[in-house]
């Protein structure tokens, strides 16, 4: 078969493509480092909840409750208006602490077992914190979002995006979750419609968008969800009278493992951030 030709207009696009990678890369301490974020804009004012969300305090939503409260004050005064415009050089304070925005930054870790889904941990346990290396500041202000219990591999997002994060924990948005799992005895076309059709948990039903049967061995199934409960899997898997002995989340919101080994990160790509933005209603931003 003939290889097609590529039009002048490829072309173009490729030079273009490759001067503004050039641009981002200048000055770049490498492919982890923190020109791979993309910055607030700072030199402009911006209404006071969102400098909150880009600061971590939360959501917009989130952050417009923290103004009502009286708990946000700016350059030393108390303010309830969420759409106030805050200025770069704005004092802002949340209960008398200062705080600013940080760069956006948005992380998918391929979460080995034996590691807490935390930014810290009181009894001193290995979190997913520490699997990823990035400068000081911006570290501080990345959190996971969501949840892997501590035995459960596989796809998790870490961000500096408070807006984001909201709305993909938030089953209204749907972020849909793949996992592998493999069940303690072989399961049966019958358990699988069960549930498919979903099983009675303690807080409620649940049921799973897509289940089928993963090669030859009855004990190893996919499953899909776009709910977000605690230990949901393993709970529905002992409904139908089975125990989970590994479960791997292989996919989340459209976001995939391919050549992200256990325990190992990446920064996400422009265009994957932008869909993950879009996909919960979100403008993208510019890189």
């Amino acid at each position: 078969m003939s290889t097609p030709r590529k039009s002048k207009g490829d072309a173009s696009v490729r030079r273009r493509h490759q001067a503004e990678r050039k641009e981002r890369q200048s000055g770049a301490g490498g492919a982890d480092g923190p020109e791979s974020a993309p910055r607030p804009q700072r030199d402009a004012p911006m209404r006071l909840n969102k400098f909150l969300a880009r600061a971590g305090v939360g959501s917009r939503r989130e952050a417009d409750t923290v103004i009502a409260a009286g708990r946000v004050s700016v350059n030393g005064t108390v303010t309830t208006e969420m759409g106030v415009q805050v200025a770069p050089d704005d004092r802002v304070e949340v209960d008398g602490q200062p705080v600013r925005p940080t760069d956006l930054a948005y992380i998918l870790l391929n979460k080995p077992t034996d590691t807490i889904t935390t930014v810290t941990d009181d009894r001193g346990r290995p979190t997913v914190m520490d699997l990823v290396s990035i400068p000081g500041r911006l570290k501080s202000a990345l959190f996971p979002v969501g949840r892997l219990d501590r035995q459960t591999t596989g796809a998790l997002l870490l961000t500096t995006d408070g807006e984001l994060a909201h709305r993909l924990m938030h089953p209204s948005y749907g972020a849909v979750k793949l996992y592998r799992v493999t069940v303690n005895e072989a399961l049966t076309e019958p358990d699988l419609e069960r549930l498919r059709r979903g099983v009675e948990l303690d807080d409620g039903p649940a049921r799973a968008d897509h289940v089928m049967f993963v090669g030859t061995d009855k004990r190893d199934i996919g499953l899909q969800l776009h709910e977000g409960r605690n230990r949901q899997v393993r709970r529905m898997i002992e409904a139908v009278d089975r125990r989970v002995v590994l479960l791997d989340r292989v996919g989340y919101a459209g976001l995939d493992l391919d050549g992200l080994r256990r325990g190992r990160w990446r920064r996400l790509e422009p265009h994957e951030v932008n869909t993950l933005r879009r996909s919960v209603k979100l403008k993208s931003i510019v890189f």
